[in-house]
């Protein structure tokens, strides 16, 4: 059914961390994020765009999206009729990068187009492989080692079926070797967010005899060519995340062999129609792929969640628990874990849970609607 975008909202919100989260990039105790509401015929579908605060993950920072959908973006949307969600996403590729804040607004007309259809957004997006989404959780740099070692227990013992831990130089090798020596059956992966060069690639082969499940771009964010040395040089799988921004990209590096498996972030390529193609490319060359996440709300953990329903997302992603990260969420009922490690994917309506509107109203710091 063709849809004509009628109203484009786009809310600011600000939420404190339960605990602080640090990677190679530093610490980060409350996100920013903003939310994208597009309207049709009295519904709207929802979109959440997953940058950071600061440009260091990627080129984009929060301020930057605003301003992205704001001026560009939603321009180009407003008032065109689309007969497929899948469509959206042309409409703004003359955008040069600014995928995460390109990607919330095609999320959102997918979740639009899922609830005028009455179809749960894993169903609109071609997914279904599994009704039960493997989790595993991120965690960041911590103070001490007995700190990081406690937190893992606790992930553990709440059934999570893969550990991340975020490394960084002098965090790093000796630091798995604790977590190995505490957890010696885990299925354990180190994340280094690009914090490594060519230089490092006698130590980065030091974590070979950890048996990790893969570590995760180790090198610089926009670095295909200098994994390939590397990945020849380690018997770990390298997994690419920040520098796989497309299909075509990801077909390079499986082509030339700089990894194993493939992160996809859901922002990071601009949305599920992006995301379904590269999901198609790993998949026809054998390489496994996973969800990653960026500190998500509810809405954009709830897109992770049909997103993995994909049939090539056969390891556990970085989709968890509201609870391990907001006090609060911004939907109810909040996204909950089995005892097995696992998100049971619901049949509900576009992205699957209700909003809660209060809450949402307090954390608004900024609201704009284009018509």
């Amino acid at each position: 059914m063709s849809f004509q975008i009628e109203n484009i909202a786009l809310r600011r919100i600000r939420m404190p961390l339960v605990h602080f989260f640090e990677t190679s990039f530093g610490r980060t105790y409350e996100r920013i994020m903003i939310l994208v509401e597009v309207q049709c015929g009295g519904i709207s579908g929802w979109g959440e765009v997953t940058c950071g605060e600061n440009p260091f993950y990627n080129e984009e920072w929060s301020d930057s999206a605003w301003l992205i959908l704001r001026d560009f973006a939603a321009p180009r949307v407003l008032g065109f009729q689309f007969d497929s969600a899948a469509e959206v996403a042309a409409r703004t590729a003359h955008i040069r990068g600014h995928n995460m804040a390109s990607g919330g607004l095609e999320a959102a007309c997918w979740d639009l187009e899922a609830r005028i259809n009455n179809a749960p957004l894993w169903k609109q997006i071609g997914g279904g492989a599994r009704k039960e989404i493997p989790c595993g959780v991120s965690i960041g740099i911590q103070d001490t080692v007995p700190q990081l070692l406690k937190k893992i227990e606790t992930e553990v013992n709440d059934g999570y079926q893969r550990i991340k831990v975020k490394i960084k130089p002098g965090w790093d090798v000796d630091v798995i070797r604790e977590i190995r020596r505490e957890f010696p059956a885990i299925k354990l992966m180190a994340d280094a967010n690009s914090a490594y060069t060519l230089r490092d690639l006698e130590h980065l082969m030091r974590l070979d005899e950890f048996y990790l499940m893969m570590i995760e771009q180790p090198l610089a964010h926009d670095e295909i060519i200098d994994h390939v040395p590397l990945q020849a040089a380690l018997q770990t799988p390298i997994c690419l995340d920040e520098c796989i921004r497309s299909a075509h990209q990801a077909e390079q590096a499986i082509r030339m062999k700089a990894c194993g498996i493939i992160n996809i972030k859901l922002g990071r390529v601009g949305g599920f129609t992006e995301a379904k193609k590269v999901h198609d490319v790993a998949q026809a060359h054998g390489i496994p792929v996973w969800c990653g996440g960026m500190l998500e709300a509810g809405i954009g953990r709830a897109h992770n969640i049909a997103m993995s329903t994909l049939p090539n997302f056969v390891l556990p992603g970085d989709v968890s628990a509201s609870k391990r990260y907001w006090k609060r969420d911004i939907i109810r009922p909040a996204v909950e874990t089995t005892p097995n490690g696992t998100i049971v994917v619901g049949d509900e309506p576009g992205f699957g849970y209700e909003l809660d509107r209060e809450f949402l109203k307090q954390i608004t710091v900024e609201e704009v609607n284009l018509r």
